[in-house]
């Protein structure tokens, strides 16, 4: 995995495979910008109140540790305190029926607090790094939808926040974001290759697969070998479910 040099923009010899990952960092580029904050954008929006009516703010969680690399702990994010987890599962309902329920509770904001199990019953496909660094407490989740139509936003869907600390508490406190939309219809349904884009505060990798496309922020704290890791355990949400 490398980032995408200035220089290559300018280089006549640039192999077919540099182009193709550039259009691809181009695709990601819009998606990450998306707003005024970049891929912050929209994660904190009227959920404060939320979260501290939800949840227990003094409540902590010691997660063990599972797999190191570069001298950092990675743990399993299933066992995290996932601060939505009291919306509801989704259970068996059909993603329209579990997508309705969710836009009945927007108030004045299009990323809507959403449970992870209604994330999984709205978008069956939709993965998540089964490991991240033993620094995140907390997991916020959001599903994000077009205000005109009630219907999921295309470019972003789906929004997480992985959290040192109370969630919206402290801007510094948001670790990592993963944002999810949908893939552009002429990719295929394999895992692309991953393109680094640097953006403000750390790093966006991008890539896409079955059919969505993802883009893992990693603040600059995060080392890169632990910032791969994580992308590197994503598996289906589904299997991620509270017990």
């Amino acid at each position: 995995m490398r980032s995408i040099s200035a220089g290559e923009w300018q280089n006549p010899t640039v192999t077919s495979r540099t182009l193709r990952l550039l259009g691809f960092a181009l695709v990601v580029l819009v998606f990450s910008g998306c707003g005024e904050a970049g891929p912050l954008d929209g994660l904190g929006e009227r959920s404060t109140e939320f979260v501290q009516e939800g949840v227990d703010a003094t409540t902590t969680t010691e997660a063990r540790v599972v797999f190191e690399v570069a001298n950092e702990g990675l743990v399993g994010s299933g066992d995290l305190l996932w601060s939505n987890d009291d919306l509801g599962d989704g259970g068996s309902s059909a993603s329209a029926v579990v997508l309705r329920g969710v836009w009945a509770r927007q108030i004045g904001s299009r990323f809507v607090q959403a449970s992870r199990g209604e994330i999984a019953a709205a978008l069956p496909t939709i993965r998540f790094p089964s490991l991240v660094s033993e620094d995140v407490q907390w997991i916020t989740s959001q599903l994000v939808f077009d205000p005109a139509t009630g219907e999921l936003d295309g470019n972003t869907s789906v929004a997480f926040g992985l959290w040192a600390v109370e969630p919206y508490t402290v801007n510094e406190g948001q670790l990592g974001v993963l944002r999810v939309g949908a893939a552009p219809g002429d990719v295929g349904a394999g895992r692309s290759d991953t393109v680094p884009i640097l953006v403000p505060g750390g790093v966006s990798l991008g890539w896409t697969e079955g059919g969505l496309r993802y883009e893992m922020f990693c603040r600059a704290s995060i080392p890169d070998a632990v910032c791969e890791a994580i992308i590197d355990s994503f598996v289906p949400l589904s299997t991620l479910l509270a017990p």
